[in-house]
């Protein structure tokens, strides 16, 4: 078996550096199950150093002119040759018991992909309640948060990636999209929470609640319209680092 693990990256430098070698370390426990592994950076038209760093990772790195979450993960997930994708954020630190708690869950033959809940980096108290509320959302509903995917690859073709309408909340529609096809198949998709994906909290230093929180109403009183906008959601393409 050999599992793919998939980095989109925009405009990266500053932090990729440290993901890929978290990265790089959880992948050991996969190598040491004996399958094979293959690391992929996707520079989602960076104009800053994100190519060279992930080059001198050794990542095998794919290039998407068009600026779009989904697009970038699909384009690494088209030159992936494992039987399992694993879809990391640039900006994430998975550690060895995460990566260990997923294959096991590959390996039980029961699943056919999942997420993990997320410890995301800031010392802020509302920001932290937000982080538990989406927590307990995700698991109770099992959608995958994007900064951490896996699924089965054949799976993922068959329903033709990430949607690529959508510049935001991709993930959510491919978690319910992937449920169905598991349901069909009398298998499950998991979200991991014994050992929660460590990602930066940059965005809640980089924006403030107001903007945030006028983001979801706007998306909630305009029934998720504003997801297929890359203009409306600035604050996953504005390229603020």
């Amino acid at each position: 078996m050999k599992l793919s693990v998939v980095v989109p990256a925009y405009n990266e430098e500053r932090l990729l550096a440290g993901s890929l070698a978290a990265i790089r370390e959880a992948m050991r426990v996969v190598d040491e199950a004996g399958w094979e592994s293959e690391l992929i950076v996707c520079d989602n038209n960076s104009t800053d150093r994100t190519a060279e760093i992930a080059r001198a990772a050794g990542a095998a790195v794919v290039f998407e002119p068009v600026n779009q979450i989904a697009r970038a993960r699909n384009a690494g997930a088209a030159h992936a040759s494992g039987d399992w994708l694993v879809f990391v954020d640039a900006d994430s630190y998975p550690n060895r018991e995460l990566f260990d708690e997923m294959l096991q869950a590959m390996r039980s033959g029961r699943c056919i992909g999942g997420g993990a809940t997320v410890a995301l980096e800031t010392g802020d108290a509302v920001v932290r309640l937000v982080v538990g509320a989406w927590n307990a959302l995700s698991r109770a509903s099992r959608w995958a948060a994007g900064a951490f995917i896996f699924c089965e690859a054949a799976a993922f073709r068959e329903l033709g990636g990430f949607s690529e309408a959508l510049y935001a909340s991709e993930e959510i529609d491919f978690s319910r999209r992937l449920k169905r096809r598991a349901r069909s198949r009398g298998l499950g998709f998991v979200i991991l929470h014994r050992h929660p994906l460590r990602t930066s909290g940059r965005k809640a230093r980089l924006y403030t609640k107001r903007e945030h929180f006028a983001f979801m109403l706007k998306t909630v009183l305009l029934g998720g319209r504003t997801l297929r906008s890359r203009e409306a959601c600035r604050v996953w393409y504005d390229g603020r680092r």
